[in-house]
């Protein structure tokens, strides 16, 4: 079967922005050698310069930097609230850079939503009524734009406060209205800048475990600006670092962790937690050794003696992980001279999936005759997450947590080397 590419929802190519100049003026520094220092000697500002990235239809794309490092002025050139002093900006293969003013209007009022990190709402329209406004623009008749911003209303968890008005909601409630404004009119593409930095810790988190819900049912293409590497990590399927308007790396958020692309984003990167990052997926090995249900007891016994190993797996003829056998099982079926391993089978493993994150399971390393131990959703065997391996994921984080992942897991090993 022959494999079929879906073309990107968004592409960037050789985008750059240059503020304060005109187009020639713009031009002339692009070109010069050195063009951030030729736009601030021509009295302008270099916002981003030949910016290239493809996002896919349905990708929650981020975009992220410290202040001043261009990543919300990449946002805004996708619709033009920023028009670009160079290259090409293609929407479903669309150069917006070329379009008329009308077909740009076509755009935002039912292609692209936007979400801002100030509320941006109307404090003397009711809650249903600012949910609702993107759809007065767009004409849509009173009853159904109603309908819409309540149902939308309802898929943020405010159902039934949408006769309150703004200031009767918190801060969290406030960003809710805004995000359920831009989902009403349910957009292929949500531009979102900055959408939770001004909320407080706790609630920037219900937002970023709301977000991550909605993308997970629409499957919109999203792109998201942030300063936040957590966040980032936390929400993006990939992640563009920006440092002083040029892109850096753009890779899944664990392997800018795991391998970024140069000092930069390695310092960036050195405080944020890889426990909440890295999951077993990133961290998966072969299992050293996994026997076949029809072994008999001695060889077993023999084969783990030839490993070194005091416990393996036994799978059935689908994968299907059956059990663990240890040597003194094994020994003990020996001495009765049975012919199956069936009578030394044990749970003597501990079961975590691809998806879940080291910080869920670290602590259940080197418990077991066997490494932490990674089925799928059919629990065919698909690998295990060995104790050194976490700690080799973990060895750049700061020298306390460091000390506290080993000393958890050297502590669970004396444990069971004392059981």
């Amino acid at each position: 079967m022959s494999e079929t590419t879906q073309e990107p929802a968004i592409v960037g190519r050789g985008l750059s922005k240059v503020y304060g100049l005109g187009r020639r003026q713009a031009e002339k520094a692009l070109a010069a050698e050195d063009p951030r220092a030729a736009a601030a000697a021509a009295g302008g500002y270099l916002g981003a310069h030949e910016i290239d990235f493809e996002i896919a239809k349905g990708e929650m794309f981020v975009v992220m930097g410290l202040s001043g490092s261009g990543k919300s002025t990449v946002l805004r050139m996708i619709n033009r609230l920023n028009e670009p002093s160079a290259g090409e900006l293609l929407i479903d293969g669309e150069d917006i850079t070329k379009v008329s003013d009308q077909r740009l209007r076509e755009l935002r009022n039912s292609g692209i939503g936007m979400v801002f990190q100030h509320f941006s709402l109307f404090p003397h329209r009711t809650v249903r009524e600012n949910a609702a406004y993107g759809l007065k623009v767009r004409g849509i008749t009173k009853p159904e734009r109603l309908e819409r911003a309540d149902a939308a209303l309802d898929r943020v968890g405010l159902g039934g406060r949408g006769d309150k008005f703004p200031h009767e909601l918190s801060g969290g409630m406030r960003q809710r209205v805004g995000l359920a404004r831009a989902l009403a009119v349910d957009p292929p593409i949500l531009l979102m800048d900055e959408p939770f930095s001004a909320l407080d810790p706790l609630i920037r988190r219900d937002m970023q475990d709301l977000l991550v819900e909605l993308q997970a049912q629409d499957r919109r293409t999203t792109v998201f600006v942030t300063h936040d590497l957590n966040e980032a990590m936390r929400i993006g399927d990939r992640v563009m670092v920006m440092r002083e308007g040029r892109v850096i790396q753009i890779a899944p958020g664990p392997e800018i962790v795991a391998h970024p692309a140069d000092d930069y984003v390695s310092e960036f990167v050195s405080d944020v937690d890889r426990a909440r990052v890295l999951s077993a997926a990133d961290l998966i090995r072969p299992a050293r050794l996994v026997l076949p249900e029809d072994i008999s007891p001695h060889d077993a016994l023999r084969r783990l003696g030839e490993n070194e190993v005091t416990g393996a797996f036994v799978t059935g003829a689908d994968d299907r992980l059956l059990g663990v056998v240890t040597d003194d099982r094994l020994v003990s079926l020996t001495r009765r001279g049975a012919k199956s391993v069936h009578g030394a089978l044990g749970e003597d493993y501990h079961q975590v999936q691809e998806g879940d994150v080291i910080g869920d399971f670290m602590h259940l390393a080197g418990r077991q005759v066997v490494p932490v131990t990674v089925l799928d959703e059919d629990g065919r065997l698909r690998g295990v997450v060995p104790r050194g391996a976490i700690l080799s994921a973990l060895s750049t984080v700061n020298d306390t947590v460091n000390d506290t992942v080993n000393d958890t897991v050297d502590d669970e090993a004396a444990e069971v080397a004392h059981a």
